[in-house]
């Protein structure tokens, strides 16, 4: 077989199902979305934390809940010899666990995080939704305060306000009590679904003794109608959850944050109580979504303490602001391009481009061996408004050429004014320099 019909069977490579490149437009927005994660968080005294993408599969199972979707049905799991690992599904059972491995009980309280990480579900790819994606998100824990969730709520509406997307989301927010209320409610539903269990769908079949709470989410016709007739949470709720939920409602009243109550709302993992809440688009998609967790620490091997977070959809943010017209600051931009001809003048270029990068211009060129006219072309691709002309006749005369490319007009500038003729061009509020610290 020839190398020509070899290359022709060669198998062309393609990103995995549910996994996405993100190509430098879209980090564009990914920029945007960090920055505005990071300025709210550091605003309110929270500090970035990063756990490993692995963790002990104990972790999720004892933390998430054994029956629930994501580690039954969505997590990868990685078995070696003697364990058996899971890539992180979600950030909130490894923040845990690192609170306690790392005795932050003894830190000043509560302990707030922050964190923007990669995340892995073996889920049926959809709209804003991915196999491998990232989530941004808060938590705080060592604290039981309706005014902190309120706060928290706040934190994550004055992200997307910022982000000028927020009035294309809907907060619904709910109670699903303590564990004891819950659990007595768990009874009531399965004893309301049993008789009707073959109208159930095939999911909501397995949740019924394993999280009939899930019913009620569910997204199925079928299920949506049963559900309408199922009791009702607030009759099991003791005098406590309202109390508490009151409060967290009075609070988001006082702040400004408006808010619609969906009974419905129970989240899908075993570590909630209280408080739980979502930020939903006009399609019912959830973009951000957390609630209270108070058990979670004690579940995984820690003292009690109180929790509170949420976490939100890099993906689907970038999503909506791409649908809203959004459109980010362009900061890979080329302000001038450097065109040289010669081994002398290739030299002189490229301490040329190093001394204007030193006082933060933009610049490309002074590589390969292609002719001046495929340079300007270049320079033109890379939409480059200057571009700096250098050849072995200019270094002997000492002079550089100064191109317009919108005009086309050019001018001979001494090679050693070149710099300040630049500066002198540009916009000084444009140039890109940094210093630690910053």
């Amino acid at each position: 077989m020839s190398d020509e019909e070899n290359t022709k069977k060669m198998k062309k490579f393609q990103s995995v199902r549910g996994m996405h490149d993100m190509l430098p437009e879209d980090h564009d927005y990914y920029t945007v979305v960090k920055k505005a994660i990071r300025h709210r968080a550091r605003q309110a005294g929270f500090r970035r934390i990063t756990t490993p993408l692995l963790e002990d599969i104990g972790v999720f199972e004892r933390s998430l809940g054994v029956a629930t979707d994501v580690v039954e049905k969505e997590m990868y799991k990685i078995k070696t010899e003697k364990h058996t690992y899971g890539l992180r599904p979600e950030s909130t059972a490894g923040v845990c666990r690192a609170f306690i491995e790392h005795g932050m009980n003894s830190w000043a309280q509560p302990v707030q995080f922050y964190y923007i990480e990669p995340h892995y579900r073996h889920d049926r790819p959809q709209k804003g939704r991915f196999r491998e994606f990232r989530q941004f998100g808060v938590e705080v824990l060592g604290n039981r305060d309706p005014s902190l969730d309120a706060q928290v709520i706040l934190l994550a509406s004055k992200i997307l306000r910022d982000l000028k997307i927020d009035d294309r989301f809907t907060l619904h927010i709910n109670t699903i009590g303590t564990a004891k209320s819950r659990k007595k409610y768990e009874v009531a539903l399965r004893d309301y679904f049993l008789p009707k269990l073959r109208n159930l769908s095939e999911d909501s079949q397995r949740r019924i003794e394993t999280n009939p709470l899930r019913i009620l989410d569910s997204k199925d016709e079928d299920d949506k109608i049963l559900s309408e007739l199922a009791p009702k949470f607030e009759n099991f709720l003791d005098d406590e959850s309202k109390q508490y939920f009151a409060k967290v409602l009075h609070y988001l009243d006082a702040v400004g944050v408006k808010y619609a109550i969906n009974e419905k709302l129970v989240r899908g993992l075993d570590y909630y109580c209280d408080t739980v809440f979502e930020f939903v688009d006009e399609d019912g998609l959830s973009v951000l979504a957390g609630g209270r967790y108070d058990g979670l620490i004690e579940k995984l091997g820690g003292q009690p303490t109180p929790g509170f977070g949420f976490a939100g959809g890099v993906e689907r943010l970038i999503s909506h602001l791409k649908d809203a017209g959004v459109v980010p600051p362009e900061k890979d931009h080329v302000d001038v391009y450097v065109a040289c001809i010669g081994e002398s003048a290739k030299g002189k270029a490229m301490k040329l481009i190093s001394d204007l990068h030193d006082m933060g211009v933009h610049v490309r060129g002074a590589i390969g061996k292609d002719s001046m006219r495929n340079q300007l072309k270049n320079a033109d691709k890379f939409g480059a408004p200057w571009t700096l002309i250098l050849g072995d006749v200019e270094v002997r005369e000492g002079i550089i050429i100064l191109r317009n490319m919108t005009e086309g007009a050019q001018e001979r500038i001494p090679f050693d004014g070149i710099l300040d003729k630049v500066k002198e061009l540009l916009d000084p509020e444009n140039l890109d320099t940094w210093k630690m610290g910053e």
